[in-house]
Parts: C-alpha cells; sequence; structure tokens
C-alpha cells in the first residue's frame, strides 16, 4: 500500500539532496504496515524507529532516549506520534535526517489528532489537573501548516488516499566544489581536507585565533552547518600540537559530534591517542576534555585554549567568567530544533565588544547535509516557531509604559493570529537562556499556564507565564512531605519537601515562569508594570512566587516589585552556574510570612557554610531582599566587644558571633544606606563568609591582611553609630580622650 507515493518522494528527495516528510494518518495498526513499505522502500539497516514500533532488522529508540539522535546523521527516522506527540522529539528527528532522506510521522487521523492525548500530553497535565484538561491546540497547529509547506506528503491509511503527494520537482543537486585552505594556515592540512564546504574551512582558519591568548571568536549557525564538527577539527588541531584544550556545554549530549571529529584527526594526523566520548589524550601532550560549565570555569586558567560549545544555552553570567586571558571560542545554534536561547546573541555580545579582549565574528550558513532550499527545514522553523522573532525595534522604540495595554491572551487567539503568536515566542526565546519547541506546546496546551502581554499599537513589548500551582489534597501532600516529588509545582514542592512546611502545597498561588521585555524598552519600567496589572488580576492568590538564576541585577528587579527571599540554593546550577534564588510576595495565605521569617533565621548559618564560596554581591542582594531588617538582639558585653574593634585595639577574631548579628541587620535594612559597596562586601566576606583575612584582602585588593583588619574596622564605626546603644557610647568615650 502507497509503495508507488513512498518511492516517488524518496527519490525526488534524493535527486534534490533534500528531505522529505511522509505523515500516515490513521490506524497505528495501518499505519505500521505502511511503515514496512517504508522500509522496504529506503532499505531497513537505514531505518531508525522512535516509539515502541517493532519491525523487522530496524533499530528502535525509545521517546525517553531521542536525545541520544542529536548530533548523528539518519537516512529515514519513523516517530510513532500515537504514543507522543513531543515538540522537542519531532524537531529533533527531523534534525537527525540528511538529504535524501525520510522523516516519517504515524500519526491519528489529522481531524482526530488534537482531540488524542499521549505520553507527552501526561507531563503537561500538572496536578491538581489530569490529562483530560489539557488542549490539543498544539497539534491543531501543527495540523493547519502539515497542508501548508512543500515537501510534506500525506497518507491516509483510513481510506487508502494520498492526500498530497509532497513532490516539488526541484532541480538535482549538484555536487560542491572541494573548498581550498587558506594558502598559509598554522593548521594541519588533514584538518582543511577534512571539510565539506568552503564555510567550514574558513570557519576552521578563523578558529586558529584559539592559539593567540586575549581572544575570544564567535561562531554562530543554525543546525546542520557543520558547527560542532569544524569546532572538533580546531580542538584535534590544537591537541595534536601537544595543547590543552577545554570543552564545555550545557550537556555532554552537545559535545559527541565534537569529540568524534577531534579524535578522527587526531587519527588522520598519524598521531596515537587515548579517546573516549568526551576526552582525547595525545602522545604529544595534548588533550581535548569535557567538563561541566561550573568546572570549566574553575579550570580555564590553566588550559592553552577553550571552546564553550551551544553558548546560547548558558546564562551571560557564566559565559563571562571565560573571558580570561586564555583564547576562547563560543560556538552556539542560532536555531536549534531542541531549542535555542538568544541572551547570547543579544545580551553577551554587546558585553564581548566592551571587553578587552580581540573580538571576531564567524557566522556559517552552507548547511553540509542537505541542500540550501530544503523544505523540511523551512516547516520546522515554522511549526515549532525556532527562528521566532519580537517586532523590529523602530516599530516600539520610543513605547512608553502609559502607552502599554495589558491584555489576555487565549489559546484561541494566539492560534488564529500567527503573527502574534511568533511575537510573543520571540520574546520568550531573548529572555529565557534556554526555550525549547515543548515549552510552545506548553503555552498553548497546558492547563496551568495563564498568558498575560502587554502591547502597544498593536505589537507586543512585553510578555509574562504564569503557572497555578498548588491546591493539592492532603493525601498528596503527606506524600510530598515524605519525599515524593510534587511534579509541576515547582514552589510548592520546595516550600513542602526541602524547606519542611506540611501546609506549603495548600493554597494556589501563581509562579512567574517568564517574564520578557523588548530589550529595546527595557529599564523604563514596563516589565514592572506588566507585574503590577497582573498581582491586580490575581489579586485573591494565596501567594506570587518565582524561582531564577540568582543575580544582583535579578534579585534589585523582584525586589522592587515587592517580592523577598524565602529559598537560595547552596550549590550552583550545572547548566546556569548560578544559585537558584526563590521570592514570594504576600498573598492571601500565611505562606509569605511564615517562610520569610525561615529564611531570615537560617540565612547566617548559611553563609560561612554552604554559601561560603558565593559572590558578595550576591549576598548582598540577598540580604536586601529579606522582609524586613534581621533584628539580632546584642547584650552590653557584646556591644563593648564589637566598639572595642571598631574604635580602639579589640579583635574581631575573638568573638565572631554579635558581629555577624551587626552585619545581618545592617545589610537588611533599606535604611541603612552609609555603608559603600566596598565596605559591604568586606563585611560579608569576612564577618558572614568567615574566609580569611588574607583571602579577602586579595579578593579585594587590599595591600595586606592588616590594611584589610583597619577597613573592617572602619566599616564597623557606621554600623556602631547607627544601632549602637548606650553601652557602644559608654566603650567609645574611652577613646574618645
Amino acid at each position: 500500500m502507497f509503495e508507488g507515493a513512498i518511492r516517488a518522494v524518496h527519490e525526488e528527495a534524493c535527486r534534490a539532496n533534500e528531505r522529505r516528510l511522509l505523515v500516515v494518518t490513521g490506524p497505528r495498526a495501518r499505519g505500521i504496515t505502511v511503515a514496512k513499505t517504508v522500509c522496504s522502500v529506503a532499505e531497513p539497516e537505514t531505518v531508525v524507529t522512535v516509539g515502541s514500533i517493532d519491525l523487522p532488522d530496524v533499530r528502535s529508540v525509545p521517546h525517553s532516549d531521542t536525545d541520544s539522535l542529536l548530533g548523528t546523521t539518519q537516512d529515514c527516522l519513523l516517530v510513532d506520534c500515537h504514543e507522543s506527540s513531543q515538540p522537542n522529539t519531532l524537531g529533533g528527528t527531523i534534525g537527525a535526517v540528511d538529504g535524501g532522506g525520510l522523516v516519517v510521522w504515524l500519526t491519528p487521523t489529522l481531524s482526530r489528532w488534537p482531540e488524542r492525548r499521549d505520553e507527552f500530553d501526561a507531563t503537561l497535565a500538572v496536578p491538581p489537573a489530569t490529562i483530560d484538561d489539557v488542549t490539543g491546540a498544539f497539534r491543531t497547529r501543527l495540523g493547519s501548516l502539515l497542508e501548508l509547506h512543500d515537501g510534506i506528503a500525506i497518507l491516509d491509511v483510513s481510506t487508502e488516499t494520498v492526500l498530497r503527494d509532497g513532490l516539488t520537482d526541484p532541480p538535482p543537486s549538484t555536487a560542491r566544489p572541494q573548498p581550498q585552505p587558506p594558502q598559509s594556515h598554522d593548521f594541519p592540512a588533514a584538518a582543511y581536507e577534512s571539510c565539506l564546504t568552503t564555510d567550514q574551512a574558513r570557519t576552521l582558519f578563523a578558529l586558529e585565533r584559539l592559539q593567540t591568548p586575549g581572544t575570544a571568536t564567535v561562531l554562530e549557525s543554525d543546525r546542520g552547518r557543520g558547527k560542532s564538527s569544524v569546532a572538533g577539527l580546531a580542538a584535534g588541531s590544537l591537541a595534536v600540537e601537544g595543547a590543552r584544550v577545554l570543552i564545555t556545554a550545557p550537556a555532554t549530549s552537545n559535545v559527541r559530534a565534537l569529540f568524534k571529529r577531534a579524535s578522527e584527526l587526531v587519527a588522520d594526523c598519524g598521531v596515537r591517542q587515548t579517546a573516549t566520548e568526551i576526552s582525547v589524550e595525545t602522545t604529544t601532550g595534548g588533550t581535548v576534555k569535557y567538563v561541566s560549565p561550573t568546572d570549566g570555569i574553575d579550570q580555564i586558567e590553566s588550559a592553552d585554549a577553550c571552546i564553550v560549545d551551544e553558548a546560547a544555552a548558558l546564562p551571560v553570567g557564566t559565559l563571562e567568567q571565560f573571558c580570561t586571558e586564555t583564547p576562547v571560542a563560543f560556538a552556539t545554534t542560532v536555531h536549534g530544533y531542541e531549542g535555542t536561547g538568544r541572551g547570547f546573541a543579544v545580551r553577551f555580545q554587546d558585553r564581548l565588544t566592551e571587553s578587552n579582549l580581540d573580538v571576531t565574528h564567524r557566522t556559517m550558513q552552507t548547511p553540509i547535509r542537505y541542500a540550501d532550499d530544503d523544505p523540511i527545514e523551512k516547516f520546522a522553523f515554522h511549526a515549532l516557531l525556532l527562528d521566532a522573532t519580537p517586532p523590529v525595534e523602530p516599530l516600539i522604540e520610543d513605547v512608553t509604559p502609559d502607552e502599554c495595554v495589558y491584555e489576555r491572551l487565549t489559546t484561541a487567539e494566539l492560534i488564529d493570529d500567527d503573527h502574534r503568536l511568533r511575537s510573543l515566542f520571540g520574546l520568550l526565546v531573548l529572555a529565557h537562556y534556554r526555550t525549547e519547541p515543548d515549552d510552545l506546546a506548553r503555552l498553548l496546551d497546558a492547563p496551568n499556564l495563564d498568558v498575560r502581554v502587554l502591547t502597544a499599537d498593536g505589537h507586543v513589548v512585553a510578555v509574562a507565564l504564569l503557572a497555578r500551582e498548588g491546591a493539592i489534597g492532603e493525601q498528596r501532600r503527606r506524600a510530598t512531605y515524605r519525599g515524593e516529588r510534587l511534579r509541576g509545582n515547582m514552589i510548592p514542592d520546595l516550600l513542602t519537601s526541602q524547606l519542611r512546611d506540611p501546609d506549603g502545597a495548600t493554597p494556589v498561588g501563581y509562579r512567574v515562569m517568564r517574564i520578557a521585555t523588548h530589550p529595546a524598552i527595557q529599564s523604563r519600567g514596563i516589565g514592572s508594570k506588566l507585574l503590577t496589572k497582573l498581582h491586580a488580576e490575581f489579586d485573591e492568590a494565596g501567594w506570587f512566587g518565582v524561582s531564577f538564576g540568582a543575580t544582583p541585577e535579578l534579585l534589585r528587579f523582584w525586589t522592587a516589585n515587592g517580592y523577598k527571599m524565602v529559598h537560595l540554593s547552596t550549590t550552583r546550577n550545572d547548566t546556569s552556574g548560578e544559585h537558584s534564588a526563590v521570592m514570594l510576595r504576600p498573598g492571601a495565605s500565611a505562606l509569605f510570612e511564615k517562610h520569610t521569617r525561615w529564611f531570615e533565621e537560617r540565612i547566617g548559618g548559611m553563609c560561612c557554610d554552604t554559601l561560603s564560596a558565593v559572590s558578595p554581591d550576591l549576598l548582598r542582594g540577598v540580604y536586601a531582599a529579606t522582609e524586613r531588617p534581621i533584628e539580632r538582639s546584642l547584650s552590653d558585653r557584646e556591644w563593648q566587644l564589637i566598639t572595642s574593634c571598631a574604635y580602639g585595639p579589640g579583635q574581631f577574631d575573638m568573638q565572631p558571633r554579635p558581629f555577624r548579628r551587626l552585619v545581618e541587620r545592617a545589610l537588611s535594612d533599606p535604611e541603612c544606606t552609609s555603608l559603600t559597596p566596598d565596605q559591604e562586601r568586606l563585611l560579608v566576606s569576612r564577618v558572614l563568609q568567615a574566609i580569611s583575612w588574607e583571602v579577602v584582602a586579595t579578593k579585594l585588593g587590599y595591600h595586606s591582611a592588616s590594611g584589610c583588619r583597619r577597613a573592617l574596622g572602619r566599616a564597623l564605626r557606621v554600623l556602631v553609630d547607627r544601632y549602637g546603644t548606650e553601652a557602644a557610647a559608654t566603650e567609645r568615650r574611652w577613646y574618645d580622650e
């Protein structure tokens, strides 16, 4: 059945070096029969199935393991969409197929597909919602686009009808000329001979800058341009010459292709090596080693070169810490099938330009695995909004908060207005370090999400996603308290399981899951206006909350909008490289009052233990984000000790506890404005974090430990003068004579 149609579309794909999408719609059993025909046309050994379809001589990958396909190249991928229609999987499988290959989706009848519920839908049903509450809007939109884009064949197995043949009659592909290496180059000739396009050869030449300290090379490309391959050629070239190359990325799965290429080049150069999936060690003394972003920050100074792959998926604050004298390359996917993030392009490149590094930019545009006009790439970009962008700057650059209109956008409105959906999603991509196709489905289908925007002249200029959390029944709350995870309820789960509050999941609250303002109009109060409107609309909520990778800037923003600290993680997130902060805003429940008080009670003990390595600027922001000044009573004897250290020969080291109490009070008191930022950093580092005099002096730029001690005394004088009791005044008089 359908053999002629399948063979025709496959032959055209091969002739044009393009991909084709084959949608087999209808009952699953009949679809599997057609899948067998696909195997006979494409040859079973070239087919990989995603799902539990059992076909003779065909390799099968479960839906849960589709990340293993990223960075691989396949001739034919067959996805069982009856089991799951996860957007990340749909996009990832498209990205793994070569020119001349087929992507095959087995789907329910297209008209009924939005009504079906599958494994991915179950992940969107956040308790207390059930899978029946999930909508099918994402698949409604997807189905309509299948009928609009070229290169998509649709076979209806119920009626045995070819609804679309997928044929476009493209011109035959022509072989690309072999790229010529530059006349003079440092990397081995074998590296340039491995390049498949002129784009790759020119990029490899640019990466020779990895031999020059104080340089940064920015490499951008869409998926399928050979970015990881050329980065691997550069790393292998350096290792052949004995260099130590550090590779970092959000996950090891991001760099498998890079290490494979590096190892192959080392072998091509005739150098012996010991290699794994994430390391290469040569007999010349060179190494190519993967480390997590957090470990990479610690190790970059000891490396000869560093490559940060998938840099767009890392926060700007993490990327900045790789800007050292060690030569570095930042490689990133602009529009990736598995998700993208534009913080790199929008914010980090500006900071690179302002740095002392010699920066070069290189963009790769030529696909290496399929033709330039591949229709399935265009479909994937449109269907998954991989290239979504916000309104262009000239349309909104003069907007003020007073001009902005607050709007509630329903799923139906977003489906009917693709332009507005693209603008909204484009803002989210700009704002968050990793926005995935799955996020599009959550936006359209998840029953616990609400979308609110600010518009100006019809253009979306700010967007917020709200996640309803809480209202959990007693049985599940008890299970969460005992350690079971409360899926999809980030803040109630934290309050209950980690912070040990049996009532943490009882009231309904709203977590600000994402918020974004157009970069052209940031710092004008527009984001704050959006939050104000949200708070007013949902004023009966038990709480408002937010979780984010903590930076001083973000802490100031959320504090200014009425949110206060209830949690700071004790370790840095491996991907973001930052400590996660959770903040709450008062609501109808007692959670805010309880948890802000609990945080104030424990933060001091954490500073000199689990938070001893945290940036003093971050802790300054954390203390400023407490609900109230942290009152710690001090006895007359303790005021005597503090005052003698400030004005006389007393020693902080003899009894640090009262000093810590006083510093906590000052840093959490918004009316204490006499301390300079440098004095606050000193008080945090030495008094709260208990870092040694010598280390503090080095970190903060004092000439010696004794100079650091004298500076601490001057800072303590400010606090004694502001908070000191009669006991402090009595002690001070000893030194005023």
